[in-house]
C-alpha cells in the first residue's frame, strides 16, 4: 500500500499549535464573526458580586443610567438584557482600551518585564492569575464574577472523560491539558519561581488550567492570539452553557460582524471596544450572539462547554498522508504541493455535506502505484491532478475504497457505545450538562463515519461501471468505442 491512512484526533488552533502528525485525522478550528441576536428574559435580581462589578463599571465611567443594556439572571444563568427598545446595528457597549486585559496591559504592569518574550496567553494567563491571588487587586470586581470552571472538557475528571472515549475530542482534549502543563512547567521554571517577589503565593498547574479556560472560552475571535485580549463585560456575551451564563443561540444565522474597534471620540486618542446589534432588539429582551457557524460540536464544546443537535455541527476530520516510505514520495509530495496540499492533509467532513473537493485526488494520490505510476513521471505534472480528478484504475479505486472503510470501521470499533444507544439516551434526555456533550459528540463522530463509510461503499460496488484513465485515454484519441470496445483501423 502506498499511504498510511489512519484516523486520529486533531490538535485545536486556538493556543494549541499543530504539530507535524505522522498519523492521523484532527479537527481544525474555524472562526467567523460574532453576531448577535435577543430572546425574552424573565430577570431576577443579580448576586451581590455582580452589583458590586456593575458598580465598579459604573464608578468608572463604563456604564451609566444610559447605557442600553444590563446584567440580568436569566433562566440560562447571567446576562445582558435591553433596558430599551434598540435599533439594529445600535451601539449596546464601548468600553476603553484601559480596561482590556492584553499583553499590552501586562506589559505596563508589575509583572510586564518577568513576561516580556513570552507567548501572549501565557503572559495573559499569569496576569490574570496574580491579580485572583493578590489580596488587592484593581481587577478584583471583575474577578470575582468570574467561574471557577466551565463545562470545557479540559475540566473534566477522568471519569467524565471516559464518556468521550474513542471520540476525536478525547484526544484533542488530552493534547492541549499536555500541552498547557508542558507550558506551565515552562514558565514555572523561567518565570514563577525565579521571582517570588512577584508571585509570593503559590501558583499551580490547576490556577494555570483555570487561566487557560477563561481565556479560551472568553477572548474575542481576532482578538485572540498574538492580539488575545479579554474585556469585561463585553465578555458576557462569549460564555460556556451551565456554569455563569449562556448567550449563544443556534437559531441565529447571520454571520455579521457584532463589535468593532474604534476611537473613543473626536479629540480623543483612547481606542474603543464597540458592541453593536446587527438585529433590533426590545426592552426586557437578552442580547445572544452566534459564537460561529463553522464551528464542530467538538470545538464548541472544548472552547464553551455545550453542544447544538444542529446536524451541521457534527464533523469529523480525516487526516491523509503520504508516507515517506513510499517509492515515490519525492514525486508525489510535489505534486500535492503544487495543488496547495502537502505531505500530511486534512479534510473535515460535515454531516450531510459532500466530501472535500480535493480528497480523493490526494486519495488516489497517495495510493497512486504499479501500473499506475507512470502518471508520476514529469511529462504529466502540469495535467496529473485532473486526472487524478476522475478515477485512474480500478486497482487505485478500489484500494482507496478499501482502505478508507477499514480506517471507518476500526474508528468505528473505539467508542463504548452504539448510535442507537446513544440516540436512545438523547431521546430520554435528563442527564447532566457534561453528559449530555459527551453523547451529542460521539453520537455526531460516528454518524459521519457512518456518512463517509457509506460514502466508498457505494463507489466500491459500482468499480466496474467506472471509467478509467485508460478508457478515457483511448476514447481521446478515437480508439475507444462510447461502449468501451476497441476500434481497430484495417491499412489499405
Amino acid at each position: 500500500m502506498a499511504s498510511l491512512f489512519t484516523l486520529v484526533s486533531s490538535s485545536s488552533v486556538f493556543f494549541f499549535p499543530k504539530k507535524p502528525q505522522k498519523t492521523p485525522p484532527i479537527i481544525h478550528t474555524r472562526r467567523s464573526p460574532l453576531s448577535l441576536t435577543c430572546f425574552h428574559s424573565s430577570e431576577t435580581n443579580p448576586s451581590q458580586p455582580v452589583q458590586t462589578f456593575w458598580k465598579w463599571l459604573s464608578d468608572q465611567g463604563v456604564v451609566s443610567g444610559k447605557t442600553s443594556v444590563k446584567l440580568a439572571v436569566v433562566p440560562e444563568g447571567l446576562g445582558l438584557v435591553a433596558q430599551r427598545d434598540i435599533a439594529r446595528n445600535e451601539p449596546v457597549l464601548g468600553v476603553p482600551k484601559r480596561f482590556w486585559i492584553n499583553p499590552d496591559a501586562v506589559a505596563a504592569s508589575e509583572i510586564g518585564g518577568a513576561c516580556s518574550g513570552l507567548k501572549p496567553w501565557v503572559s495573559v494567563a499569569l496576569f490574570l492569575i496574580r491579580e485572583k491571588l493578590r489580596d488587592e487587586s484593581s481587577w478584583r470586581s471583575y474577578l470575582d464574577i468570574l467561574p471557577e470552571y466551565t463545562n470545557s472538557t479540559i475540566f473534566w475528571s477522568e471519569e467524565e472523560l471516559i464518556e468521550i472515549q474513542g471520540t476525536q475530542l478525547l484526544n484533542t482534549t488530552l493534547g492541549v491539558k499536555e500541552y498547557v502543563q508542558s507550558e506551565f512547567l515552562t514558565v514555572e521554571k523561567e518565570v514563577i519561581l525565579p521571582h517570588r517577589q512577584l508571585f509570593p503565593f503559590p501558583v499551580t498547574l490547576d490556577d494555570f488550567l483555570w487561566a487557560f479556560g477563561i481565556l479560551r472560552s472568553r477572548a474575542f475571535s481576532r482578538l485572540r492570539g498574538q492580539n488575545l485580549v479579554l474585556i469585561p463585560l463585553a465578555d458576557l456575551l462569549i460564555q460556556t452553557r451551565y456554569v455563569d451564563q449562556i448567550n449563544h443561540s443556534p437559531s441565529i444565522t447571520t454571520e455579521e460582524y457584532a463589535w468593532e474597534i474604534k476611537g473613543a471620540g473626536l479629540f480623543s486618542r483612547d481606542q474603543l471596544f464597540s458592541l453593536r446589534t446587527p438585529v433590533s432588539v426590545k426592552a426586557g429582551e437578552q442580547v445572544l450572539i452566534q459564537y460561529d457557524l463553522d464551528k464542530s460540536n467538538a470545538e464548541l464544546a472544548l472552547d464553551y462547554g455545550f453542544v447544538e443537535s444542529n446536524p451541521r455541527r457534527n464533523s469529523y476530520t480525516l487526516t491523509l498522508e503520504i508516507a515517506e516510505s513510499d517509492p515515490f514520495y519525492g514525486d508525489k509530495l510535489d505534486i500535492a504541493e503544487c495543488n496547495g496540499l502537502s505531505e500530511t492533509a486534512y479534510f473535515d467532513i460535515v454531516l450531510g455535506q459532500p466530501l472535500p473537493a480535493a480528497m480523493l485526488p490526494y486519495l488516489r494520490l497517495a495510493a497512486l502505484g504499479g501500473a499506475d505510476a507512470f502518471l508520476l513521471e514529469s511529462i504529466f505534472r502540469n495535467t496529473i491532478w485532473g486526472h487524478l480528478e476522475l478515477p485512474v484504475s480500478r486497482d487505485n479505486e478500489e484500494l482507496v475504497c478499501q482502505v478508507i472503510q477499514d480506517a471507518c470501521k476500526s474508528a468505528l470499533s473505539g467508542y463504548l457505545t452504539t448510535i442507537e444507544e446513544d440516540e436512545k439516551l438523547i431521546e430520554e434526555g435528563n442527564f447532566s450538562p457534561r453528559r449530555e456533550i459527551a453523547v451529542g459528540v460521539r453520537a455526531g463522530e460516528k454518524k459521519v463515519l457512518q456518512q463517509i463509510d457509506g460514502i466508498f461503499r457505494e463507489r466500491e460496488k459500482e468499480l466496474d461501471e467506472v471509467e478509467y484513465y485508460q478508457e478515457r485515454r483511448l476514447k481521446d484519441l478515437g480508439l475507444c468505442g462510447e461502449q468501451g470496445e476497441i476500434i481497430f483501423w484495417e491499412s489499405k
